[in-house]
């Protein structure tokens, strides 16, 4: 069953950490929730801010503090490290926010050795391999963000496409949370139809360049955000939210996770996002949909990559 008093601890409090500390707090999803920061002050400004809006919210305490006052969390959810730049891959973060990463993994697992990470810094998938290592803790209370945000991006273009509530479409991208990731166009269902019938449906108006279109567009969603506004953090600040949410409710929700696969696939020992059913013990059970023969190669090469940059890190 669902806790009903529940703590969630934000580390790192930029764009994305004050924006997922917000979204918390509008969605109800924690009686208390803590922010940590290098920059105390920011911190604290982001916290009183977040907290003055308390009349208009769910019933909550927010405030700024150390990794003491973390201790005890049910969940951890970790976006410290630097941005990435205008024209920069996330794989280009890598040397810079692994450090970062370790340190405040160890933190996290000093004050609060039960509770379940929650990695959203980037590169995601090699920063939640970092903290898996780092921590100690079992691979089910590890999840990183994953491509969550990708599956809606991706649901949200193919709503434009269709001309329908994107609510109604299933589908997931898969892999690395980055330039290898793709879309698993075997496993899209709109109102019980996979995307060729569904095309039929509605006047077999969605073409092979239609595809190609929407997977570049979603792959290249966060570089276009960031080339305009320089960085991207409401819709990253929602999936967290929403992750935490499956998490702390028990929802048992199927998400596109980051998670440490251990042989589905043929892929093991490498943090990616599969459908993956998250509930309150973080994740409940990786599924293993039937993919068509080239998204298994696109996995699996995806997988490699991932593995070859985390050996940058020795």
């Amino acid at each position: 069953m669902p806790r009903t008093a529940i703590k969630i601890s934000v580390v790192g409090v930029g764009f994305v950490g004050s924006t997922i500390a917000y979204t918390l707090m509008m969605k109800g999803v924690a009686s208390e929730i803590v922010l940590v920061d290098v920059n105390q002050r920011r911190a604290e400004g982001e916290a009183m801010d977040i907290a003055h809006g308390a009349p208009f919210a769910a019933a909550a305490t927010v405030r700024a503090g150390s990794y003491e006052d973390t201790a005890g969390s049910d969940l951890v959810i970790i976006t410290a490290g630097t941005n990435q730049k205008p024209g920069e891959t996330r794989m280009d973060l890598i040397t810079r926010n692994s450090a970062i990463m370790k340190d405040c993994a160890e933190n996290v697992a000093k004050n609060s050795p039960n509770a379940l990470l929650l990695i959203v810094s980037n590169p995601v998938d090699v920063m939640s391999y970092v903290a898996w290592q780092v921590s100690g803790f079992p691979r089910e209370r590890v999840i990183g963000s994953g491509t969550v945000l990708d599956s809606a991006r991706f649901r949200y273009l193919l709503s434009l496409a269709f001309k329908i509530d994107p609510r109604n479409i299933h589908g997931y991208i898969l892999g690395e949370h980055g330039d290898s990731e793709f879309p698993a166009w075997s496993l899209v269902n709109i109102a019980g139809m996979d995307i060729d019938e569904a095309s039929h449906a509605f006047g077999d108006r969605f073409t092979a360049q239609h595809r190609a279109d929407i997977a570049a567009a979603t792959r290249n969603a966060a570089y276009e955000i960031i080339d305009r506004k320089g960085a991207t953090y409401y819709g990253i600040g929602m999936s967290a939210a929403r992750i935490a949410e499956a998490i702390v409710r028990d929802e048992q929700s199927i998400m596109s996770v980051s998670t440490l696969l251990n042989g589905e696939y043929g892929i093991d020992d490498v943090f990616l996002s599969v459908p993956t059913i998250v509930g309150e013990g973080g994740v409940v059970r990786v599924l293993t949909p039937e993919l068509a023969p080239d998204e298994i190669g696109e996995l699996v090469k995806s997988a490699g990559l991932l593995k070859q940059a985390r050996q940058q890190l020795g």
